[in-house]
C-alpha cells in the first residue's frame, strides 16, 4: 500500500523532528558506553550511523521535495 503524498510529508516531518534527535541521542549514548576509540574510528562509526538510519526510511522521503502529484 502506497502512502499518499500528504501522509508521507507529515511522516517525514515527524521523523526529522522527533525520531532523528532520539536516534542521535541513542547512538551517542551507546558509543559512549565503550572505551573511546581513536578519533578516525569514532568518526567512521558516527558517519556509518548517520547514513544507516536513512535506508529503511527511504520510501518516506522519496519525492517529498517535488510538487504534490495529487494536486
Amino acid at each position: 500500500m502506497a502512502l499518499r503524498y500528504k501522509t508521507r510529508k507529515r511522516l517525514a516531518l515527524l521523523i526529522l523532528i522527533v525520531a532523528l534527535p532520539l536516534y542521535i541521542v541513542a547512538a551517542v549514548s551507546i558509543v559512549g558506553l565503550f572505551e573511546r576509540p581513536p578519533i578516525l574510528v569514532e568518526l567512521l562509526i558516527y558517519v556509518g550511523l548517520g547514513v544507516i538510519w536513512a535506508f529503511p526510511l527511504k520510501f518516506v522521503f522519496k519525492g517529498i521535495g517535488q510538487p504534490d502529484p495529487d494536486a
